[in-house]
C-alpha cells in the first residue's frame, strides 16, 4: 500500500507538499505528480503537513484520516493587537470559585492540548486528572509532608524555598501549595521519554491558553512538581502507570476575581547573531 494518493485532476503540480515535508519523503515525478519515496511508509512520522498545505484538497494520506483534516475558518483568525491582548491576559490564578469544573469541560481542555508541537511528532504526552477540592487537598497534604521533612533534614534548602512559611500557612487552614483548585491536570510520560519534559511543558502551556478562552483559571504546580521526583507516598497516591513520571502539573478551577488591566513585564534582552 502506497503511503499516499494524489488525486491528478484537482492537484495544482505545485510541490508544495513535498517543500513541506520535514524528512524530505515527498519527490515530483516526471508528470509534476507528488510521489512517496523508497521506503517513505516505514519513515513517515504522521505530522500531516502534507495533508494540510494542500490548497485543492487532493493529497490523501494511507495513515492519516484525511477526512478528519478541517478547513481553516479565515473568520475565525485574529489579528496581531488581539493575539497580544490574549498573551498578555492569561494569569496564575491562585484564587478559584466554590465551584466544581465539569468533566467535559477538562475533557476539552486537554483535547486543546494534544494539538501542542512535539519532537519527532511523538506525541507521548498522557494525562491524570484529579477532580474535587477534597481530593486535591489530600496530594496538597502529601506535598507538605515532604517540606517537612526537608525542613528537618535539609534545612538549608527549605529555607532557600521557603518551606516553612508554607507549612505554617497550611497549618493555619490556607493551603499554599495546590491553592484549594477544584481540579488538578497532570501531564506524565514514560521515564525514558527524551522528549518527554518538553513534549509536557508545551502541551501544559497550550492547556493554560485554552483555559483562558474558556472562563477556567490555571497556575502550574512548581511545589508538587518537586516533590513527587523523590517522595515515594505521593508517587504512589498519583499512581501513575509503571514507568510512568509527572512532567508538570497545572491547577484549574474557575477564577474568583476578574483582572481589568495588562500587567508589564521586564524588556527582553536581545542578542544578534554575526
Amino acid at each position: 500500500m502506497s503511503l499516499f494518493t494524489i488525486d491528478h485532476k484537482k492537484c495544482a503540480k505545485d510541490g508544495i507538499c513535498a517543500a513541506v515535508c520535514p524528512l524530505g519523503l515527498i519527490r515530483i515525478n516526471e508528470n509534476c505528480i507528488p510521489e512517496p519515496i523508497e521506503n517513505a511508509g516505514n519513515l513517515c512520522i504522521s505530522c500531516g503537513h502534507c495533508v494540510a498545505v494542500c490548497p485543492n484538497a487532493c493529497f490523501f494520506h494511507g495513515i492519516l484520516k484525511t477526512e478528519t483534516f478541517e478547513p481553516i475558518k479565515k473568520e475565525f483568525n485574529i489579528g496581531h493587537e488581539e493575539s497580544i491582548q490574549f498573551l498578555r491576559k492569561r494569569r496564575s490564578v491562585r484564587k478559584y470559585r466554590e465551584k466544581v469544573v465539569p468533566e467535559d469541560e477538562i475533557v476539552n481542555l486537554i483535547e486543546n492540548a494534544r494539538y501542542a508541537p512535539t519532537g519527532h511528532n511523538s506525541q507521548t504526552a498522557e494525562w491524570h486528572v484529579i477532580s474535587g477540592k477534597e481530593k486535591v487537598k489530600k496530594i496538597a497534604g502529601l506535598v507538605i509532608e515532604w517540606a517537612k521533612w526537608l525542613v528537618e533534614n535539609e534545612p538549608e534548602f527549605a529555607t532557600q524555598m521557603g518551606f516553612e512559611r508554607f507549612i505554617k500557612k497550611w497549618e493555619g487552614g490556607e493551603d499554599a501549595v495546590l491553592r484549594g483548585a477544584p481540579a488538578l491536570i497532570i501531564a506524565h510520560t514514560n521515564e525514558k521519554d527524551l522528549y518527554g519534559p518538553k513534549t509536557c511543558t508545551i502541551a501544559l502551556t497550550y492547556l493554560e491558553l485554552a483555559a483562558t478562552s474558556m472562563g477556567l483559571g490555571t497556575c502550574w504546580a512548581g511545589f508538587l512538581q518537586l516533590a513527587v521526583k523523590s517522595y515515594e507516598p505521593l508517587q504512589k497516591a498519583l499512581g501513575l502507570p509503571d514507568g510512568h513520571i509527572v512532567q508538570g502539573g497545572m491547577m484549574v478551577g474557575y477564577p474568583k476575581f476578574k483582572y481589568a488591566r495588562l500587567p508589564t513585564r521586564k524588556e527582553p534582552v536581545i542578542t544578534w547573531g554575526k
